[in-house]
């Protein structure tokens, strides 16, 4: 539903300040997000003894993003995006802190119960992002949504880079040289929880929700229910439907390839620093363009710019699948590529369901369509660890580079008309 009839200068003013609080909370919790990722898979190395088990941690990460992106969606339905927001990123600092503990006892279940618990700060960063589009205007929904995405850019492309300062800070602690990044995304995950729970007032999704004469249900719904109304809008949209494939094949192909690249690196003599910069370039690839990406969207058509998505990362993967082991230019560029491709895909997919999804499903669609984005990474992610140790990296950008050719099929189909 669009606001332009209704939305009045009260509304214009909320949605200005929901955009510049959000813009803040991404780049803080981004932090949090992304200062383990460098170090995770070689954390679940070192304590299973396993190259093939390193792929878990990030797998069960993702697992928890799926959970909390649903069950949060389920909180901001009844209590609005500053209560789902907060408590996912409350839930994500006691899973970094979990991290931390599992390196200290050198134990592996303890560290997959800390990654699905971390899992949950992707889900709010994921989240946001549609927070960002509940009092926009339809016609500026991309670029609003793509701002708070950018916003992330700050945060995530120093986290990988403050690995050295994790290692540093662990010592200093007494605690594992690669946890040290885990220690520090404790803090600054509940230094933006509580950015957002003094900030994010009024609540936008509420607003949208009262403007649009629409009164939240406050008990708890009979199971199912959720499920039920996202199954319905996808019926009576098929583009909603599409966006959600393309979207999650699209999350599945980077995540599967990303987090095998600091094995596929260190197997080549790479420094953690150079393993560190080469995420924080893929990372760059991922949010820093995305203003422009929604402008695109917004200009030339989400579909238009979800089918250059999934072509941008067809080409990543055949660069990613030449790059010989340790440091390379093909290895950079392809991770660059792949995060850039990931962005239009992601962006544009986010803004067809924010589009087409009546706001009375909104959250339920939402939360639904990052479940499904999440539980496809997660499938990908399991099998990257065997696919690496069986048939090496070339074969896993092949597989991933499936995936991608589904975005661009799926991108066509959110043009038709539902």
């Amino acid at each position: 539903m669009s606001l332009r009839a209704t939305a009045g200068p009260d509304v214009e003013a909320a949605q200005r300040h929901t955009v510049r609080t959000l813009v803040v909370s991404q780049a803080i919790g981004a932090v949090g997000v992304t200062i383990g990722v460098a170090t995770a898979s070689l954390l679940a190395r070192d304590i299973s003894g396993s190259e093939t088990l390193a792929g878990l941690a990030q797998t069960f990460q993702v697992l928890g993003t799926a959970g909390a992106a649903y069950g949060l969606a389920r909180v901001m339905r009844r209590r609005g995006r500053r209560a789902g927001i907060v408590l996912g990123y409350l839930t994500g600092a006691t899973g970094a802190v979990l991290a931390v503990v599992a390196g200290v006892v050198d134990s592996m279940l303890v560290l997959l119960a800390g990654a699905v618990l971390l899992g949950a700060t992707s889900a709010v960063n994921s989240g946001s992002r549609y927070a960002a589009t509940d009092l926009a205007r339809e016609e500026h929904r991309a670029r609003a949504l793509s701002v708070v995405v950018w916003a992330t850019t700050i945060g995530a492309v120093a986290g990988p880079n403050l690995t050295g300062v994790g290692g540093a800070a662990a010592r200093s602690l007494g605690i594992p040289e690669l946890t040290g990044g885990f220690a520090i995304g404790a803090v600054v995950l509940v230094v933006a929880a509580g950015w957002v729970w003094l900030r994010l007032r009024p609540d936008p999704l509420l607003l949208a929700q009262e403007t649009a004469g629409i009164t939240p249900s406050v008990g708890p719904e009979p199971r199912g229910r959720s499920w039920a109304r996202f199954v319905t809008v996808v019926r009576e949209v098929p583009a909603v439907g599409a966006a959600v494939v393309a979207m999650a094949c699209a999350h599945a192909a980077m995540v599967t390839v990303m987090i095998m690249t600091p094995l596929h690196m260190e197997h080549g003599g790479a420094h953690l620093e150079v393993i560190g910069f080469v995420i924080s370039i893929h990372v760059l690839g991922m949010f820093a363009f995305s203003p422009l990406v929604g402008w695109a969207a917004d200009r030339l058509g989400r579909s238009a710019v979800l089918v250059t998505g999934g072509l941008v990362l067809l080409v990543s993967l055949a660069l990613c699948g030449l790059s010989p082991e340790g440091s390379s230019w093909q290895i950079f560029t392809g991770l660059f590529l792949l995060g850039l491709g990931w962005s239009c895909a992601t962006v544009a997919a986010s803004t067809v369901i924010a589009d087409r999804t009546p706001i009375e499903a909104r959250t339920d669609v939402q939360g639904t369509s990052d479940m499904a984005m999440a539980l496809t990474a997660a499938g990908g992610g399991a099998l990257a660890g065997v696919i690496v140790g069986g048939l090496g990296f070339p074969a896993l950008a092949a597989f991933a580079a499936l995936l991608a050719g589904t975005v661009v099929v799926a991108g066509r189909l959110t043009h038709r008309p539902s």
